[in-house]
């Protein structure tokens, strides 16, 4: 067996990252310790590096088309991992899930239409519909015994206002797990009020250990019945860069509808390594990813073991899924602008804004990225408890 390196430092500046490069732009400084943007600071695997580099000895770099052993490898991982039983047709390619969630609300909606969001939660599922003259309808999560919790009553109320539900499966921020319950209760809801579902399921693979992704179209009819799911392997094996995502809709009208809209307007083709790439990681990422989980479990215990003895005023979410921590500083006295002040000019770490994630209700708190070495989550927490001493 393989012994996976995820303590190496790997130099990101001046790669043209976002997660480094474009701090001067956010931040205001370009020497932070960027602790923000959703991807990791590992390499990216070895198999699929080897895939692409295989790829580029063959010297044109035409138009590319997924070839059959893509669609199986995909419908296979899909299987095993989610009990998904689909078939290929069920399937479409999409450059990307934001650029998916933007296809489904421009090609299954109208401007003026409701769409709901549970909120904290990921700023383009704010963004998007907002920007295309949508209707922006947010049902607020409640935190019960340190996690994320749908509120039901609230959700049916605001549920008839709406035509789709875009649903982080897990939750982004915070990593929270919905159970089989939890989404069967949202589908009904949903299915009664006939409200269409997004699951966004992009950090699913990512289910710590102790932990069970269930993936939104198998807990019901109903559910099966309203909604396009996505998924990508961008994040788990941080190649978010290339692009590569998929959505199954195992509804055949809606699948008419929104495979229709993609091949009409063309705007669903992908290039050479979003394929390769996402063909090698679900064909040999079984043990990598196993690996990474455990790791990310450690760095999770880390910053709950760091937060109770160090900064017991912080609430937090910390991730059952993924890597992104949402932290809770309202008990430390300061006001948001202050904790902003601290964060950037004394600890000089960069953490995501909490109210990018809905709004004023959600100042004084941000969103940390532990996926990175633990040496570095490390020296960024001790900044960060210093700043705030």
């Amino acid at each position: 067996m393989k012994q996976y390196l995820f303590d190496e430092i790997i130099p990101r500046k001046g790669t043209g990252c976002v997660k480094h490069d474009a701090l001067k732009e956010i931040f205001g400084r370009d020497d932070l310790m960027p602790m923000w943007v959703a991807d990791m600071d590992f390499r990216t695997p070895d198999f699929i590096m080897d895939a692409l580099r295989h790829r580029c000895e063959h010297e044109v770099l035409g138009y590319a088309w997924p070839q059959d052993s893509y669609w199986q490898t995909m419908c296979s991982w899909l299987k095993n991992h989610y009990s998904l039983d689909c078939k290929r047709e069920e399937l479409h390619f999409i450059p990307g899930i934001v650029a998916g969630i933007s296809f489904v609300l421009q090609a299954m909606t109208q401007p003026g239409d409701g769409i709901m969001v549970t909120t904290p939660v990921y700023p383009p599922f704010l963004n998007l519909p907002q920007n295309g003259g949508r209707r922006l309808v947010c049902s607020p999560l409640k935190i019960v015994d340190g996690r994320f919790a749908i509120d039901f009553e609230d959700l049916e109320w605001r549920a008839h206002q709406c035509q789709w539900l875009i649903l982080s499966n897990p939750h982004n921020p915070g990593g929270t797990v919905w159970g089989k319950e939890v989404l069967e209760r949202v589908a009904e809801i949903c299915y009664r009020n006939n409200v269409n579902v997004i699951s966004d399921e992009i950090h699913a693979d990512m289910t710590l250990p102790g932990h069970r992704h269930v993936s939104f179209s198998t807990v019901s009819q109903h559910a099966r019945d309203i909604s396009i799911t996505f998924v990508a392997p961008s994040k788990t094996f941080n190649m978010a860069g290339l692009g590569s995502s998929v959505c199954y809709c195992p509804n055949e009208s809606l699948r008419k509808r929104f495979f229709g809209y993609l091949d009409g307007y063309e705007v669903a083709g992908g290039n050479i390594f979003a394929f390769i790439g996402a063909e090698a990681a679900f064909s040999k990422g079984e043990e990598w990813l196993g690996q990474l989980l455990q790791y990310l479990d450690g760095n999770v215990s880390l910053l709950r073991d760091f937060l109770a003895s160090r900064l017991p005023q912080v609430e937090a979410v910390l991730p059952e899924a993924s890597y992104l921590a949402w932290l809770d500083f309202s008990g430390m006295g300061f006001s948001h602008d202050e904790l902003k002040d601290r964060f950037i000019n004394r600890a000089v770490v960069a953490m995501n804004d909490g109210t990018t994630f809905g709004g004023s209700d959600y100042r004084c708190r941000f969103r940390l990225n532990v996926g990175c070495p633990r040496s570095v989550l490390s020296e960024c927490l001790e900044r960060i408890a210093d700043a705030l001493d």
